[in-house]
C-alpha cells in the first residue's frame, strides 16, 4: 500500500498592497500574480509625486501619524482608539485628576444617561468630549439641585480628560530620548519643502494635539505660520494665515520672492501648548509651556462652551474648506481614520469639485466611510494600503508614506543611481550573464 500523497503547499500570502483608483486596484492589473512591492511602490512613488507638485497641495494627518510602535512598544503616542478605551475603562480614585471615579460615573449615568463606558465611547474620546459639552450647556440653563451636581460631574471628568490627553501627548518614549517620531517627521517636512518654488505653499491639516510637526519645523529651521503672531505673547490671529514670508530682492524695484520651505500649519482640533485668557481680542496663546491643565485648549470637537463653533475652531476649519476646494487641489489623508463627521462632510463638499483630487493611505478594506468611498469609483479617488515592505509594518501607515512613498531627496536619488551602477555595472565577472 503506498504511502498517502502529500498534502500541498498553502503559498504564503504576499506581501502586497492595493493602489486603488476607480475603485479598481491598478497594481493587481499589472503584476500579472508576482507582486514585487519594489518595483509597485517605484510606480506609486512616481505618481505620488506628481500629485505632490500639483498646483494646491493640503495634507490631513491624523492621530495614526503620531503613533510608531517597534517590538510592541509605542515610541509615540497611541491613536485615538486606544485612548478612548483606556480612559473608559480604567476606574479613577477619589482625588484621581486623569480619570473618571465611580462616583461622576453614576452621577452622569443616573443624570443623563450618559455611561462613559459605553462602547461608543470607548472607541471615540472625541464623541465622548462632545456629548460632555452638549451635556454641560444644558445642565448650565436648570435650576435643579441635582443638576447642578450632574453639571459638576461633568465639568471635573472634562477637566480629566484634557489632563489624560496632556499628559499621553506629553510624556512618552519620545520625552524621554527617542527620536524616532519626530524624525519622521523631520524627513516628512524634508521632502515637502523641495516642491517647486513657484507654486503656492502647501498646508498641512491635523487633527493631532501633540508637538511633534513644531518640533519637528523647528529643528529643520523651517520658517511655518500656524496662526499665531507675536514674540513674548503669541497670540492666535486668523489674519496670519493671509501673510506669506518672502525675501526681497531688489529693493529700487520693490521685487519680492517667497522664501522657500515655508509651510502653512493648521491644527483643527487644538493643542497641548494653547491656552486661553478670559479677556482681550485675541484670547487664545500658545505657550512655550504647557502646565496650566484649567486653562489648556485641548477640545478634540468644535463644540466648544456656550458656542456650537468658537473661536478658534471656527477659524480653523473655514482655513480647511477654503484651502481645499482651491482649483486643482490635492488632499492627501495620512492616519485619519475618518471619524470625525464635521471634517468628512469638508471632505466630501470638496469631492463635488471636479479639479479636486482626494489621495488616502488607509486599509481599503477596513473603515465604513473608506469603503464608501472606495465604491463610488470616482477616479479623482486614490486609495493606497496593504502590507508593507517588512513585517507589522503597513504600506499606509506614516512612516511608509515617508520614506517608500514621497517624493525622494535629490541625495537620495544620486544614493539609488550609484547603487544601480554597483549592482549592474560593477559587477564581478563571474557574476555577469553568458552570452
Amino acid at each position: 500500500m503506498s504511502d498517502p500523497a502529500p498534502a500541498p503547499e498553502i503559498p504564503a500570502k504576499l506581501s502586497q498592497f492595493s493602489f486603488f483608483k476607480a475603485g479598481v486596484d491598478v497594481l493587481a492589473i499589472t503584476t500579472d500574480g508576482v507582486f514585487d512591492w519594489v518595483k509597485a511602490a517605484t510606480e506609486t512613488r512616481d505618481q505620488i509625486s506628481e500629485a505632490v507638485n500639483a498646483r494646491n497641495v493640503s495634507f490631513l494627518l491624523g492621530s495614526g501619524c503620531s503613533s510608531k510602535i517597534e517590538n510592541k512598544v509605542e515610541l509615540g503616542i497611541p491613536t485615538m482608539r486606544p485612548l478612548a478605551a483606556e480612559f473608559a475603562t480604567t476606574i479613577g480614585t477619589r482625588g484621581q485628576t486623569m480619570y473618571a471615579n465611580l462616583s461622576e460615573r453614576k452621577l452622569l449615568k443616573d443624570g443623563i444617561g450618559l455611561d462613559i463606558a459605553d462602547l461608543v465611547y470607548a472607541d471615540n474620546l472625541e464623541r465622548l468630549m462632545e456629548t460632555l459639552f452638549c451635556c454641560r450647556l444644558v445642565l448650565n440653563q436648570s435650576s435643579q439641585p441635582r443638576h447642578k451636581r450632574t453639571l459638576r460631574a461633568a465639568e471635573s471628568v472634562i477637566k480629566k480628560i484634557q489632563r489624560f490627553v496632556l499628559d499621553r501627548c506629553s510624556d512618552g518614549k519620545f520625552a524621554r530620548g527617542d527620536k524616532s517620531v519626530v524624525e519622521l517627521y523631520q524627513i516628512f517636512y524634508r521632502k515637502l519643502v523641495f516642491r517647486d518654488r513657484a507654486l503656492p505653499r502647501p498646508w498641512v491639516f491635523t487633527t493631532n494635539y501633540d508637538l511633534f510637526n513644531e518640533t519637528a519645523m523647528d529643528r529643520l529651521g523651517l520658517p511655518y505660520c500656524n496662526g499665531f503672531s507675536g514674540t513674548i505673547e503669541r497670540r492666535f490671529n486668523p489674519a496670519t494665515f493671509r501673510y506669506a514670508l518672502a525675501e526681497q530682492l531688489d529693493i529700487a524695484n520693490r521685487k519680492w520672492t517667497a522664501v522657500d520651505g515655508f509651510v502653512y500649519l493648521c491644527k483643527l482640533h487644538g493643542s497641548i501648548n494653547w491656552t486661553e485668557d478670559e479677556e482681550g481680542l485675541f484670547r487664545i496663546r500658545e505657550t512655550a509651556s504647557f502646565g496650566e491643565h484649567d486653562r489648556i485648549m485641548i477640545y478634540p470637537t468644535p463644540a466648544k462652551q456656550n458656542s456650537s463653533l468658537g473661536t478658534p475652531y471656527s477659524d480653523l476649519f473655514r482655513e480647511f474648506q477654503a484651502k481645499i476646494v482651491r482649483e486643482q487641489s490635492v488632499l492627501f489623508c495620512i492616519g485619519y481614520s475618518f471619524g470625525d463627521e464635521h471634517i468628512n462632510n469638508i471632505i466630501y463638499q470638496a469631492l463635488t469639485i471636479p479639479t479636486f483630487k482626494l489621495i488616502i493611505f488607509a486599509d481599503p478594506n477596513e473603515g465604513k466611510e473608506v469603503a464608501k468611498l472606495r465604491a463610488l469609483s470616482d477616479p479623482r479617488i486614490w486609495i493606497i494600503g496593504g502590507a508593507g515592505r517588512e513585517a507589522n509594518r503597513s504600506a499606509h501607515f506614516f512612516d511608509s508614506f515617508v520614506e517608500e512613498f514621497m517624493p525622494q531627496l535629490p541625495s537620495e536619488k544620486i544614493q539609488e543611481a550609484v547603487a544601480q551602477v554597483l549592482s549592474n555595472l560593477l559587477r564581478p565577472q563571474s557574476e555577469l550573464p553568458k552570452t
